[in-house]
């Protein structure tokens, strides 16, 4: 995971051109808005390759945690939503 530097929304659209030359230059920031995080400002295409594998890794453990299914008829499940 890349480090990023909190800044906040005004600073950000005051200064908005700085931070898109850093943003290019690779470095990453989380903008918030009264101290909550709203937004990340990533260089181009980096936000989904970092996230993919993270929600794998979630998808993955929430599917361990649910309990198997059984006894159940998948067919009268599926014809049961069809209109």
């Amino acid at each position: 995971m890349h480090k990023s530097t909190d800044i906040g929304a005004y600073e950000t659209k005051t200064r908005l051109a700085s931070y898109l030359r850093k943003v290019q230059a690779g470095e990453r920031f989380t903008i918030t808005q009264r101290g909550r995080p709203v937004a990340e400002l990533v260089p181009y295409g980096a936000a989904g390759r970092d996230t993919r594998p993270e929600a794998s890794r979630r998808m993955q453990a929430f599917m361990r945690k649910q309990a198997t299914a059984t006894g159940l008829d998948i067919k009268a499940l599926i014809d049961e939503g069809r209109d």
